[in-house]
């Protein structure tokens, strides 16, 4: 089974090519500030399927990435397969701590979320329902997004220092952030790194 998914999830990200030419749905969105590399853009209520692994970076991209690409390819309830999309989000968990006074928020360390977005005409109760019970469905509301575009290989260390640069221009825009950081990503692991679309995508007031 492990390999038949690792072969169609080949053929589906094939649809991003080696040379950057994409043809993967991606979310619709409005652009509402335009700076290069930066963007403010306004999403609608997505459906999305989620999972999350406690590991590092680079172990819990793979196994994270296999669930969610069994669940697409029919590990689900009504066997169903589903059009993969763009962008692969990725994030570090935070884990909230109930204190006497006040309430704190702190990163979990090693616990990562990733996300893939489900067709646009999904629904909640038209998404199918996974086998995997470490995969949910949840509908994401809309809201707006500040995002930083660079190219170049996927890393850990990349995402970081793109969501620092990110950070720094929402205080100086005065934009004040709801959320932490997350990756996104466009392109498969082979796609040529100067051609390859990243993202980091911050929620914001």
């Amino acid at each position: 089974m492990k390999k038949l998914i690792t072969v169609l999830t080949t053929i589906c990200l094939s649809a991003c090519s080696t040379f950057g030419i994409r043809s993967a749905e991606e979310p619709r969105y409005q652009v509402l500030n335009d700076a290069e590399p930066f963007q403010i853009r306004h999403y609608p209520s997505l459906v999305v399927a989620q999972t999350e692994v406690n590991a590092d970076y680079k172990n819990a991209s793979g196994l994270a990435f296999q669930r969610l690409a069994g669940y697409i390819f029919g590990n689900n309830k009504k066997q169903q397969s589903i059009t993969m999309t763009a962008p692969v989000i990725q994030q570090q968990q935070a884990e909230r701590l109930s204190m006497t006074a006040p309430v704190m928020q702190q990163k979990s360390g090693a616990v990562w979320v990733m996300t893939f977005v489900l067709p646009q005409g999904y629904t909640i109760s038209t998404a199918p329902e996974p086998l995997d019970s470490a995969v949910l469905i949840q509908e994401i509301p809309d809201k707006k997004v500040a995002t930083i575009r660079y190219t170049g290989s996927l890393s850990e260390q990349g995402i970081e220092e793109k969501s620092a640069e990110l950070t720094d221009w929402l205080v100086q825009q005065h934009y004040k952030a709801l959320s932490p950081p997350r990756s996104a990503a466009y392109d498969p692991p082979w796609t040529l790194p100067f051609l390859r679309r990243n993202e980091v995508h911050i929620d914001i007031e």
